[in-house]
């Protein structure tokens, strides 16, 4: 588990929504708002790039392989040696429309590539600093040839850019091992360098979709200079969209603004997708890598399968946010071959299903237990549900929440085959194939007539008995818990560092007996183990979780049995009573299988 940050439940959390603060001259009405966010909300998924000199070295230094683009922090390497990495890179086999066609053909929208990352080094031909490409012997600019290709392709170039700086003297927070550095700091000499630089980036490299800030954090930037930044940019640029990291509201890696401060157009939730989104009219995007590491590293061969890429981008979009899939290329300027097998397995399934994704608004399902949904308005008041199956039904019939009558139903890979459509007491039964259409998730499409009218849900036995309890369907209460994604591994309930937060499951009974109870679980190493009271019914299961290898450990273990007696609805709580570690567990599921 990573470290503990603040989550979006806390109390006093500012969402990104309405106008940007600051002065009234650049006040914005809704429709102003909606218009200049409009391609975003529409784009649903893009290509995030690291790419700097830390790639020269690979990640490897000195018998360690795990240094990414933090390499100059991480190894505290002097600043005139790091320098050295820059005269050895030549990016020789870089092709700008290469790019643009991969990301394109993955069914991206837009690209964000890191133009300044926090080494300081620009990957353009600045004119207030040798220190970017122009000190290396790549006689070119790549973000030029990047905007030229963007442009053809039409689609959006996006310019990160780092208002942390390593490498620049006059950066407030000067790091010791900055041996490049004489005088005094003087932030307000290095925030008129960024504005420079920024109008190079915004004035040479024709329209830019969004600046990406980054490295807010440190004590030096504060929410006044992130205000006055913000309106520099759109003095520049007036159309052009700003994340949330330009100000200092932040709440760590779950990426949505805590208090009042607030500035930017909308919130950065960081390798995480939030369980349940954050409502309507609030735009967010997460940023995850497709290994573990953002720039290139050589040895990190942790790639992400395929089928957890595309369901990232499927279940961002069912939340009413976009998935910004990063790629760290190497220092001659190619994609790493893993990335490029994965590009193209996600543009095959975008190719087939990608109605489902873009122009897309969040499900009016609390939560689905086979999967996912998106939805789209249409011109006529008919409103069309894209429902994204993860488990496809072996016995042919998808059970759907919905009290709507379905004027059509059919599957977006095969549009000319309806499917018979009935009526339960739970919804709608849709009568599917045997097997998925499209590898990932299957997309079945329901059309009708208004706004869903969505049933309440829970939990169902399988039809041998079973009842899974998975992180997706719980229900939590509290302030730090919430539902993470760690590798290719399912999802899983994590952060619990809070024991007051607790999670429930509401469930239907349907064939009483008496069950075994297994759990799948993470704990801390060397822990003495929480203690953990799961309330089924009027009956309580205690016991002490142990501990695991590490946090990204899972185990499966039976927990105990309970006897339930009666058929009918019932709310499953799983409560900490005692936690001597860092965190409660991380829990993948609780499953109620017939004791034999």
């Amino acid at each position: 588990m990573r470290k503990p940050f603040l989550f979006a439940c806390l109390t006093g959390l500012v969402l990104m929504g309405g106008a940007f603060l600051g002065t009234p001259a650049q006040a914005e009405t809704p429709a102003e708002r909606d218009q200049r966010m409009a391609w975003f909300r529409q784009a649903r998924f893009g290509l995030f790039l690291h790419w700097g000199v830390y790639s020269v070295p690979a990640g490897v230094w000195q018998g360690q392989t795990n240094y990414g683009e933090w390499f100059l922090e991480e190894t505290k390497m002097p600043v005139s040696q790091y320098e050295h990495f820059a005269k050895q890179f030549n990016p020789v086999r870089f092709n700008a429309r290469d790019w643009v066609r991969m990301a394109t053909n993955a069914g991206m929208r837009y690209i964000v590539i890191t133009s300044k990352h926090h080494d300081g080094f620009g990957m353009f031909r600045s004119g207030l600093t040798d220190w970017c490409i122009k000190s290396t012997p790549f006689p070119r600019d790549p973000l030029k040839e990047l905007a030229a290709a963007c442009d053809a392709a039409g689609i959006k170039l996006c310019f990160y850019y780092s208002i942390m700086d390593w490498h620049h003297p006059d950066y407030a927070n000067r790091r010791p091992w900055n041996d490049r550095a004489t005088g005094t700091p003087d932030m307000d000499r290095y925030v008129a360098y960024m504005k420079g630089q920024l109008k190079e980036l915004l004035t040479g490299y024709g329209p830019i979709g969004i600046l990406w800030f980054d490295g807010e954090w440190e004590k030096p930037w504060t929410y006044e200079r992130g205000v006055d930044l913000a309106h520099y940019v759109r003095s520049l640029q007036p159309s052009i969209i700003i994340n949330n990291r330009v100000g200092k509201a932040r709440a760590g890696m779950d990426g949505m603004d805590q208090g009042g401060e607030r500035v930017g157009d909308y919130g950065t939730p960081e390798q995480t997708i939030p369980p349940t989104g954050f409502g309507p009219g609030v735009d967010w995007e997460s940023c995850m890598t497709m290994n573990n590491h953002w720039g290139y590293n050589q040895d990190d061969q942790h790639w992400k399968s395929a089928t957890t890429l595309v369901r990232n981008l499927i279940d961002c979009a069912s939340k009413g946010g976009n998935y910004l899939l990063n790629i760290g290329p190497t220092s001659e300027g190619l994609f790493p071959p893993a990335s490029v097998e994965r590009l193209g397995r996600i543009g095959a399934w975008m190719k087939v299903n990608g109605e489902a994704i873009y122009d897309t608004t969040a499900s009016p399902f609390a939560s689905l237990t086979w999967g996912r949904c998106t939805q789209k308005r249409l011109p006529a008041g008919q409103t069309r549900l894209y429902l994204h199956v993860f488990d496809w039904p072996a016995a042919g019939g998808l059970a759907v929440p919905l009290a709507t009558a379905v004027t059509r139903a059919y599957l977006l890979a095969q549009p000319t085959q309806e499917l018979a459509v009935e009526s339960s007491a739970e919804g709608k039964i849709v009568h599917v194939p045997a097997a998925s259409p499209t590898p990932y998730a299957g997309v079945v499409v329901l059309e009708i007539q208004g706004a869903p009218a969505v049933l309440t849900t829970t939990l169902h036995q399988a039809a041998d008995g079973r009842l899974v309890l998975k992180a997706t369907d719980a229900e939590i209460v509290g302030s730090q818990l919430h539902v993470e994604t760690k590798g290719n591994g399912p999802p899983n309930l994590g952060y619990w560092t809070e024991a007051k937060d607790y999670v429930r499951w509401p469930v239907t009974i349907r064939k009483p007996g008496r069950f075994e109870v297994v759990a799948t679980y993470a704990c801390e190493p060397g822990s003495e183990g929480s203690t953990c009271v799961l309330h089924v019914g009027d009956q309580d299961l205690v016991a002490t979780v142990p501990a695991t290898q590490s946090w990204n450990d899972f185990v499966t273990a039976k927990v105990g049995e309970v006897t339930l007696e009666k058929a009918g609805p019932l709310s499953i709580v799983l409560k900490a009573t005692e936690k001597p570690g860092s965190a409660v567990v991380n829990l993948r599921t609780i499953v109620l299988r017939p004791a034999e």
